[in-house]
């Protein structure tokens, strides 16, 4: 026989089961270790950047990853052969070096696991993506504030999206880090190491194809809107440079990314793109004066 249950019994105290916080970044098909620094993250204070943050794979994974690289290309491929932007390109290559150095980092800016243009293999690319906007709704600021609250809505998202990492604020800010995610092997993980009110600028990390810095800026000019994305850049390994200066594949894949990125920007703008986009590359065989 069941037994009468007690008042005391009959109280249930119900307490809200608090998840596990975490965050798995998976990035190039392997793990990395945590950094042993602290960071704050949101209302908990975690070790490291981010669990798994992404960081250069082994050799063998590099390798493996390589076997999936003909469906992103394929995916990337379809949508450059149907690009209707009018594209102005020059290439030229430089015996002055100074001027096609990338700037040196600011003062205060994280340098840990930054991986600088002298680390990478082959020569230096300097390239210059620009173009002009005409009847813009946004002033240069408020379309870069625009910008810099999600990165996706400029970024053509079909096949490269930008996924925060490390940084929780409204937007964009110095020390948040990001991977840039494509299809194929064309993940970077990069970290904000400048920051103002037009514009932004990103370090390579340690795991990316690109050993470099590139810088996104607007500013007006001449009655339009101007927004350039200027990159100071090496391969990262001698792979990456196989891909990038002697098949060119890896470079096509880029110069796809970036200008589909500025035609974002002009639909965020709400104006419209003239004259096209120009990209202006200088290449600088020994730029740290050695042979890579």
């Amino acid at each position: 026989m069941q037994r009468p249950t007690a008042d005391i019994e009959a109280i249930c105290v119900c307490q809200a089961r608090k998840p596990q916080r975490y965050s798995s970044v998976e990035s190039m098909g392997t793990r990395y270790p945590v950094l042993s620094e602290t960071r704050t993250m949101g209302d908990s204070t975690v070790g490291g950047y981010v669990k798994d943050m992404p960081r250069r794979p082994k050799p063998a994974a590099r390798w493996l990853l390589a076997l999936t690289w003909p469906t992103g290309i394929a995916l990337t491929s379809w949508d450059y052969m149907w690009r209707t932007t009018v594209m102005h390109r020059n290439e030229s290559v430089e015996g002055a070096v100074a001027a096609h150095l990338p700037p040196p980092h600011p003062g205060g800016a994280d340098d840990t696991e930054v991986q600088p243009a002298q680390d990478g293999t082959g020569p230096l690319f300097h390239r210059l993506y620009s173009t002009r906007i005409r009847e813009a709704e946004l002033s240069p600021t408020a379309l870069m504030a625009r910008l810099k609250m999600d990165l996706n809505q400029a970024a053509p998202t079909k096949f490269a999206r930008f996924q925060r990492v490390m940084g929780d604020g409204p937007h964009l800010g110095l020390g948040d880090e990001y991977v840039v995610r494509m299809p194929g092997p064309w993940d970077g993980p990069v970290r904000v190491i400048a920051e103002d009110e037009r514009s932004f600028r990103l370090a390579t990390l340690v795991g990316h194809l690109e050993a470099g810095q590139i810088e996104f800026r607007a500013y007006a000019d001449d009655g339009v809107v101007a927004f350039e994305i200027e990159s100071w850049a090496r391969s990262g390994d001698r792979l990456s440079n196989l891909l990038y200066h002697k098949i060119r594949m890896a470079k096509e894949v880029q110069l796809h990314m970036w200008t589909s990125f500025l035609e974002g920007v002009t639909a965020l703008s709400g104006g419209r793109l003239t004259g096209g986009v120009t990209i202006e590359t200088q290449r600088v065989e020994n730029p740290f004066g050695r042979a890579a």
